[in-house]
């Protein structure tokens, strides 16, 4: 059987999604692929090798060539070396330790109220037919990226806006080009910097002013990474979720009977954030570059090569999960990596993206039990994020 290999067509994306059959075979047959491109990378697929990769930052780096999936001008690459996704340990352990004190189990359990409040008012606003993606899945992490950064609600569309263009770079709804992009990035910058200057005027008691303090051992992120660490906020405390969100609500009509279960017991909301994060993973890839030549599934990788691993498909091994193919909202237990696969790079904000998700879907299941789905969803034209740009319903 001859199957012809594509895992980053942007349009296969835009149309239908992650390329499921193409991972599936990979996974059965040629599990760590040497996949064309420019440069030519390894194609990891198995749950096993990508949480392999991902717990090895000594053999796998996200600093050499970054984090992400594109070619970049060495000159760029210098700075987006500053930011914790293109780091390795000891420089991202340094990082994330003074980072983790915005995201203790306390601070995120104290917003469980809020985000009701949110999901609420979102709820009230909206009547009759909507997009569900931008009047309630994208709101969501927005508004509570702003109670985080104790920035105003009202710059919700700003953020809304930044993220959209700099994760959207390949599409044309969103950017014009990867410049625009770049532009975006700017201007998060600038934002970034006047917050750090109003709490370091006036402290309270938000991520800011915690972050821009120095730490016990008297350590404190610079301005730069200050900077930059809004930015992976922006990215990604927005993207995940709002994409998690609307791709899982496309789940559930697609599979009424779990709709129909949700509904009947909301207390399944917990479980079934968690699958929607396994069905949808949404982050498709993340790239790495061999630091020494070393043997990953049989194959031979040389030091320098381009490694990318597939979560879409690791959280479809049917070596680790019963039925993968099989969208189950009580699955348990559910051992997905959709929020990356252990190690240094283990997502930050995966307890606070579980509780907007589970407290969403909650409420949906509550006040709007027959919700239904009016018209096609759009997804967007990226190989990167597992996104959908619109979603119609009637509530």
């Amino acid at each position: 059987m001859s199957v012809r290999i594509d895992l980053v067509d942007q349009d296969q994306y835009a149309d239908s999604g992650p390329p499921h059959e193409q991972l599936r075979w990979l996974r059965e047959t040629d599990p760590v692929h040497r996949h064309d491109g420019d440069p030519p990378f390894w194609a990891v697929t198995r749950f096993d090798d990508v949480v392999h990769v991902s717990r090895h930052s000594e053999l796998f780096s996200s600093h050499r060539r970054l984090a992400l999936f594109n070619e970049m001008p060495e000159e760029q690459r210098a700075l987006q070396r500053m930011m914790m996704l293109n780091q390795d340990p000891p420089e991202h352990t340094r990082r994330r330790s003074l980072v983790n004190r915005g995201f203790t189990p306390r601070t995120i359990g104290a917003l469980e109220q809020h985000i009701r409040d949110i999901c609420d008012d979102l709820l009230d606003k909206a009547s009759g037919e909507i997009d569900f993606v931008t009047e309630i899945a994208a709101p969501l992490p927005l508004y509570v990226i702003c109670e985080l950064l104790g920035a105003p609600v009202t710059d919700r569309d700003k953020i809304f806006g930044w993220s959209n263009r700099m994760i959207g770079a390949e599409d044309p709804d969103y950017a014009d080009s990867p410049e625009e992009g770049q532009a975006a990035a700017m201007e998060v910058y600038a934002y970034a910097n006047e917050l750090a200057a109003q709490r370091r005027a006036n402290p309270r008691d938000d991520i800011v002013t915690k972050l821009i303090q120095p730490d016990e051992k008297g350590e404190t992120l610079d301005e730069n990474e200050f900077d930059l660490f809004v930015l992976l906020l922006v990215v990604a405390g927005n993207e995940t979720t709002r994409n998690a969100a609307s791709g899982g609500m496309l789940a559930l009509f697609e599979h009424p009977e779990q709709w129909e279960r949700l509904v009947a017991d909301p207390a399944l909301a917990a479980p079934a954030a968690d699958e929607i994060v396994r069905w949808v993973s949404p982050v498709n890839l993340f790239r790495r570059t061999a630091t020494q030549d070393v043997t990953l599934g049989g194959k031979q990788i040389r030091e320098d090569d381009k490694v990318v691993v597939f979560y879409s498909s690791a959280n479809r091994d049917a070596s680790v999960f019963t039925d993968p193919e099989v969208f189950d909202i009580g699955r348990t237990p559910n051992p997905h990596i959709g929020f990356g696969g252990g190690g240094a790079h283990f997502c930050l904000g995966n307890h606070l993206a579980k509780l907007e998700l589970r407290i969403l879907f909650e409420q949906l299941a509550r006040r709007y039990p027959r919700l239904r789905q009016t018209g096609e969803a759009r997804r967007l034209r990226s190989n990167f994020i597992n996104g959908i740009k619109e979603l119609p319903v009637v509530l």
